[in-house]
């Protein structure tokens, strides 16, 4: 297959890689040149803008000439603006054969909106498993019309750990709803193993967390891979985790989750609790904050903030 990839950060190029790994060839764009460079130099054709890039897949003119019933894109760019303006860019070179891809965690409100507007098959695609994945794959959730799932499925079992990894939820919006929920979820756990490993380091015995985090990840109820992040950031920080600050940054998508929630009067404690924790550690400090701030740069690879 021929995939267009526009947004070339640390998700794209691992999504342009993945694709070309498994035999697909990608046709690549991004504002910055120097990523347009790197993917041009793990194989991927450069494009010079997203007019470009239509012309180089085949379907610039609008005519059907892309040898696969239309254009394949796979837009990896920041959630808001960044979605619309790409769009806007693409209109001009869009029909009802091509498939558009929104791998971003775009808002799931603002999905629906942009699959009713766009000429294309529009589908958006929850992505979890962040740089960390690059090898291992992505977890996929997909939402839009059934066709244009199954047409991307073969760039979907690539991207992702295989064909388990991904899956259509449903229609437009249902994608990027489960992947909202999904992240209120993982808030909530890294609040769990943050005020876990708080109190063993807080109570009466001198610890050393790695040795905890190792153990338990051997066989553990509680074994995971936030927990086998947990072992990472001990053995690289230190049990008192060093210089590592109690400033948790991001929440639009545990805030996005809690809204839900009170909309279909659906309880979610500990969401919330997770997200009010977060929003509270810009004000003063706790342990286990300290361990969610590196916990992100383990799967995200976030910046973790120091004090």
């Amino acid at each position: 297959m021929e995939l267009g990839v526009i947004g070339l950060g640390r998700m794209g190029q691992i999504v342009a890689n993945r694709s070309m790994d498994a035999g697909h060839d990608v046709v690549a764009f991004d504002l910055s040149a120097e990523a347009t460079a790197e993917a041009a130099e793990n194989g991927a054709e450069p494009a010079d803008s997203v007019a470009d890039l239509c012309d180089r897949l085949g379907g610039g003119d609008g005519s059907d000439d892309a040898g696969d019933g239309g254009n394949r894109i796979w837009l990896m760019v920041p959630a808001g603006d960044a979605v619309d303006a790409t769009l806007a860019d693409l209109e001009p070179h869009l029909t009802g054969d091509d498939v558009v891809v929104d791998g971003g965690n775009s808002r799931f409100h603002e999905s629906v909106r942009r699959a009713e507007k766009t000429d294309a098959a529009y589908l958006d695609c929850g992505t979890s498993g962040g740089p960390a994945s690059a090898e291992e794959g992505f977890s996929l959730m997909v939402g839009g019309p059934e066709w244009a799932y199954e047409a991307m499925v073969p760039v979907f079992d690539a991207v992702a750990t295989g064909p388990d990894g991904h899956d259509r939820m449903g229609e437009s919006g249902s994608g990027h709803y489960v992947k909202m929920v999904h992240n209120g979820v993982e808030y909530a756990l890294m609040q769990a193993y943050g005020e876990g490993f708080e109190l063993l380091t807080e109570g009466r015995y001198d610890l050393d967390m790695e040795s905890v985090a190792r153990t338990w990840n051997n066989g553990a109820v509680i074994r995971s891979w936030l927990l086998e992040l947990c072992e990472e950031a001990f053995r690289e920080e230190g049990s008192d985790l060093g210089d590592v600050a109690d400033h948790v940054a991001g929440g639009s998508t545990g805030t996005w989750t809690v809204e839900e929630a009170l909309e279909q009067e659906v309880p979610v404690p500990l969401i919330y609790q997770a997200l009010s924790e977060r929003f509270d550690s810009r004000n003063e400090g706790r342990f286990s904050r300290r361990l969610a701030n590196r916990l992100r740069y383990g799967f995200g690879r976030h910046e973790v903030a120091r004090r």
